[in-house]
């Protein structure tokens, strides 16, 4: 067995990021941006007004200011303010030429065309946008590797740009293996089960903007297995085994794996829950053998694939800031302790709030009551057997 940090090691050293091709801006939502972008103007491109007032000369205002002109937004003439006058602005309208100052409409007092300012808080450039304030031309703007959020996308439409560089989305196969599963709704025959994992799987991934998930089954069977996975790397960049991978007489995984050209990068991590994970590669696909248990598969999957994938798709989150679809980590205060064996780490549902941090019962690794109540995960490490209530400990804050 290798250590979580060697296991995910491993697994960063072979991924490669996915090609990157251009896409309308508006189907790029969700996507990882795969070229820095830089300000092909100026934003805004003129002085422009952030709200509804008058436009001044910050020097005239203790005068009594003749009204002379207006300015709406989408005005298309410049307009010159002489002095001691004000003009009529609307918020987003430019500036007239002159003009330094704007004053809220509710800061004034108008009789007779003349404006006195009863604004004795007013501040040279009040209510004004600088030229260039949201995106200065030629400077970076976006740089790659960010997610294409709906704010993102707004930003890009609003400084120019209608398409973009993205990075290729992973095809993910969902194989779920074993006989003993039905599909949820129908009737359980004797020694059945629920199957679960690919909802949870899938759930996972929508979340982490991969959209192409295609499924496939496999009776526990080495020759079904085998043909079933050659299928699966034909048609998918990341392959997903749920089950099978352990060492008993129905364990086809890895036998499966060699027949279908998959070389081990390793099996089974000093860890719970998950500890037979198994990891290979192919000269192109990356294929993860996640362990049957419901708990032990999410497990994996957030500590593991989730990391690869974000890797593969050219994402660089910011591990202690998050990001759509991502994990935060963080330090957390115990609030109970915890005994634990030594030689394994250990992944604890628990919940988080305000700086504190609770492990859940139900830790099995086949039950999901308490990881669905679960915000986050502590990890505990190898060596440590008792942890104090009061410790600083290292979580995973899930993605929402």
């Amino acid at each position: 067995m290798i250590s979580v940090k060697e296991a995910k090691s491993l697994i960063q050293e072979q991924v490669v990021p996915l090609s990157l091709h251009h896409v309308p801006l508006a189907i790029a939502a969700g996507a990882t941006l795969g070229a820095d972008i830089y300000a092909k103007t100026d934003i805004p491109a003129f002085e422009q007004s952030s709200m509804d007032g008058y436009a001044i000369r910050f020097d005239e205002r203790d005068l009594p200011l003749t009204i002379n002109g207006e300015m709406q937004a989408g005005a298309d003439h410049p307009f010159t303010l002489l002095p001691e006058q004000a003009a009529r602005i609307f918020t987003g309208a430019p500036l007239p030429h002159g003009a330094d100052t704007v004053v809220m409409q509710e800061k004034v007092e108008v009789k007779n065309g003349i404006l006195t300012i009863l604004d004795d808080q007013l501040a040279p450039g009040s209510s004004v946008r600088c030229k260039g304030a949201e995106a200065a031309a030629g400077a970076l703007a976006m740089q790659k590797g960010c997610k294409l959020t709906p704010a993102a996308i707004g930003f890009l439409a609003g400084i120019g740009y209608t398409e973009v560089e993205v990075c290729q989305t992973p095809a993910v196969a969902i194989i779920v293996t074993g006989k003993e599963l039905q599909r949820p709704g129908e009737e359980l025959a004797f020694g059945q089960v629920y199957e679960s994992n690919s909802y949870s799987l899938t759930a996972a991934l929508e979340l982490a903007q991969i959209t192409k998930i295609n499924f496939y089954n496999a009776d526990d069977n080495l020759d079904e297995l085998t043909a079933v996975l050659q299928e699966a790397l034909a048609e998918n960049d990341v392959i997903l085994l749920t089950g099978g991978v352990s060492v008993g007489d129905y364990d086809f995984v890895l036998r499966a794996a060699v027949k279908a050209g998959v070389t081990q990068v390793f099996h089974k991590v000093k860890q719970k829950p998950g500890k037979p994970l198994y990891f290979g590669k192919t000269e192109k696909q990356l294929v993860f053998g996640l362990p049957g248990n419901p708990s032990s598969v999410l497990s994996c999957f957030y500590q593991y694939v989730l990391p690869a994938l974000e890797k593969m798709t050219g994402y660089k989150s910011n591990i202690n800031d998050g990001g759509p679809g991502s994990m935060k980590v963080q330090e957390a205060t115990l609030t109970h302790d915890y005994t634990k064996g030594a030689g394994l780490t250990h992944f604890l549902k628990a919940h988080f709030n305000d700086g504190n941090v609770t492990p859940l019962s139900a830790q099995e690794s086949f039950r999901m009551s308490s990881f669905a109540q679960a915000n986050c995960m502590i990890e505990l490490a190898e060596e440590e057997t008792v942890v104090a209530a009061g410790t600083k400990v290292k979580i995973y804050i899930f993605p929402e």
